[in-house]
């Protein structure tokens, strides 16, 4: 039989990975402490479950929807980005509600992007940010984002020797999995960037209240002009605990929002529409309920109320508190980490660090036969090759 080419072009899902993981050593009798993939695990808002189940006992609002979002709807996310960053937008032309922010990006690359086609993408990246394309069938263009190397020198160098020009440059900030946070002023020098070489920006703010100490995330539409050549995406998975109601926006640029809402005409009809009713409840209702879930994660950041760490310049005292606290004396890292890891913190708790990195998912079971006697809970697997075929494996592991 032929191999279909566009799954061929990709890896096993990471997410994939990690649950058969954690199936596997929980069949086994393993205590797993799940640091896998973002997934909120506390109740949605009351009020906000209260007008599900209200608009879900009238018979009308069981029909098909619309695919780019019902007009209350978008009216509810313009007035919502008017109220956070004082900008202003048509709900008719630029702004389209989307099946959860992953969904849209996927098929705004579809919509957009085909062979021979170029995308930028930061390395590393959340999956789908580069292969969305990869489904279009385009090509990705890594750009290095680390720390100690200029993120526009590699970028611009990535636009001037890359043939064809690329069409379209992806940025997620508050970025996943990095965390790294920018302002403003970073943003400026993007649409800088894209008006001077002509290419689309296409930027997702899902974590935008997953934000401490005072920051205060920017959202890239602030910039003026940035709707020429911008748009940005968002979802109420992590602000509202709506993981699983499926339900994100994408607002700005309307050839973009056009081309999306195109294509999503034969693709769906929308999300359900009582969740798009309990959406606007949860965009204009009372908005405390969001700081009391970033508060909640900010708790279970510092790890313990004995050991409170500052969230910038610690994450290795608050990753060896994590392993003092779960009895573990092994913590296993892909390499990348050592730019931001202190052995020497761990190493003052009784904890030794092993780096390695390895392709492919064959080679999980020399992994588990290597560390046989240490393994106890995973931790976090991501995608980070340029090639797509490479991973990492950070992993903490307890005694047995």
């Amino acid at each position: 039989m032929e191999e279909f080419q566009r799954i061929k072009r990709l890896p096993p899902y990471v997410f994939n990975i990690v649950n058969e993981l954690k199936a596997k050593q929980r069949a086994e009798g393993v205590d797993i402490i799940d640091f896998g993939m973002g997934n909120p695990d506390r109740a949605t808002p009351q009020h906000i479950v209260d007008k599900l189940i209200e608009v879900s006992q009238k018979g009308t609002a069981h029909r098909y929807s619309v695919s780019k979002g019902i007009i209350r709807l978008r009216k509810a996310i313009c007035g919502w980005y008017e109220r956070r960053f004082g900008v202003e937008l048509d709900p008719d032309s630029q702004a389209i509600v989307t099946i959860g922010s992953k969904e849209g990006l996927a098929h705004l690359a579809m919509a957009t992007m085909g062979p021979g086609d170029a995308a930028l993408v930061p390395n590393p990246a959340y999956p789908i940010h580069p292969y969305g394309f990869v489904l279009a069938g385009a090509d990705v263009r890594h750009v290095p984002l680390i720390p100690g190397v200029d993120f526009f020198e590699e970028l611009e160098k990535a636009i001037k020797t890359s043939w064809p020009k690329p069409k379209m440059l992806v940025l997620n900030f508050p970025g996943n999995p990095t965390t790294q946070c920018v302002d403003l002023e970073f943003f400026e020098k993007v649409v800088a960037l894209a008006r001077e070489y002509k290419i689309w920006v296409v930027h997702d703010i899902a974590y935008a209240d997953i934000v401490f100490d005072g920051y205060v995330a920017p959202s890239i539409l602030q910039v003026p002009g940035a709707t020429d050549v911008a748009v940005e995406f968002f979802t109420l998975s992590k602000s509202y605990n709506m993981p699983g109601w499926r339900v994100g926006f994408m607002c700005g640029n309307r050839e973009l929002v056009a081309a999306l809402g195109r294509i999503k005409s034969y693709l769906d009809y929308g999300t359900f529409a009582p969740i798009q009713v309990a959406a606007i409840t949860a965009l204009e209702g009372p908005q405390d309920c969001v700081q009391e879930i970033c508060d909640i994660l900010g708790i279970t950041t510092r790890i313990t109320s004995t050991e409170s760490y500052t969230l910038e310049g610690d994450r290795s005292a608050r990753l060896a508190a994590v392993c003092t606290q779960a009895g573990a004396d092994c913590y296993l890292s892909g390499p990348a980490a050592k730019s931001y890891l202190d052995e020497e913190v761990f190493s003052t708790r009784g904890i030794r660090v092993e780096w390695f990195s390895y392709a492919g998912y064959p080679l999980y079971p020399q992994l588990w036969g290597e560390f046989e006697h240490s393994v106890s809970v995973l931790d976090l697997l991501f995608n980070c090759g340029p090639e797509a075929a490479n991973y990492m494996l950070f992993n903490l592991r307890t005694k047995n």
